[in-house]
């Protein structure tokens, strides 16, 4: 699974790596988030996604469809869920049942995004002193290049507030995971899937119904050149918060315990 990870571009930033042709951040009364070095789940992230020229809730609309950035919550209600407790738990879907699986499967027919990161955490199962231990990693691309996770994304109308309150739709999103490959499965089993620039097009295209062609557009994150490192286990407490949490540790696993621990210092996400 993907339980963690880092989001540190401003959005300046993120409307030129995606070229963006809408800034709904800038639209909105909510300020717009900082650098997270800890994104948990049910915090606001950013995401891009291709939608009509107005239309800020569910209804559709006849106007240009448009790339946009947005701020969502990540972790994904239902667009039927009877109240919003449920996105604390569908942060991620799995690509092998994402079609089948009612809570994800008409959001990734028709509401896909992408969701930008600097790189993510995962945590190894290792043995000190004889006791066992969770090691956090983090994994992250080797050019320092932004991570455009594969999203699915839903609007979910809070009833106890008028339709045309600021707060009448609720955005959330998930990522979408899969198996890992080899290097990545010796940390976890599970690993985000991502988008290829040439293939975003098709990704946030609404029309692009057929599954296996956006099943297609979809690989695992490593396919993007990844490293990793141990990190210091201060990312376990969500509390904490910074660029210190992505730096090696010197008293990590070494390469020769996990074949993954290696690379060089992780490219410092522009601040």
């Amino acid at each position: 699974m993907c339980g963690r990870f880092v989001s540190a571009r401003k959005r300046h930033e993120l409307l030129e790596e995606f070229s963006v042709e809408r800034d709904r951040v800038a639209d909105s009364p909510e300020p717009e988030p900082g650098p997270d070095y800890n994104v948990a789940p049910t915090r606001r992230v950013y995401a891009v996604l291709t939608r009509p020229e107005r239309g800020g809730g569910a209804a559709r609309d006849s106007g240009p469809q448009a790339r946009e950035l947005r701020v969502v919550r990540w972790g994904l209600v239902p667009s039927w869920a009877k109240d919003a407790s449920a996105g604390g738990r569908l942060i991620n879907a799995r690509a092998e049942t994402i079609t089948a699986k009612p809570a994800f499967r008409r959001a990734f027919a028709r509401r896909r995004c992408l969701l930008p990161a600097d790189g993510y955490y995962e945590w190894q199962t290792a043995r000190d002193q004889g006791k066992q231990r969770k090691q956090p990693f983090y994994i992250y691309r080797t050019d320092g290049g932004v991570l455009a996770f594969a999203g699915i994304y839903e609007l979910w109308r809070d009833q106890a507030v008028p339709p045309d309150h600021e707060r009448a739709w609720l955005w959330t999103a998930a990522i979408i995971t899969t198996q890992a490959t080899d290097d990545v499965g010796q940390i976890h089993d599970r690993m985000p899937m991502v988008i290829a620039p040439e293939h975003w097009d098709d990704w946030l295209d609404p029309g692009s119904i057929e599954p296996g062609q956006l099943q297609a557009t979809m690989q695992p994150a490593l396919a993007g050149g990844l490293t990793s490192h141990p990190v210091s286990t201060a990312v376990n407490s969500v509390r904490n918060n910074g660029p210190e949490l992505i730096r090696p540790v010197a008293n990590g696993p070494s390469a020769a315990s996990c074949p993954e621990a290696r690379g060089p210092q992780p490219p410092a996400p522009r601040a």
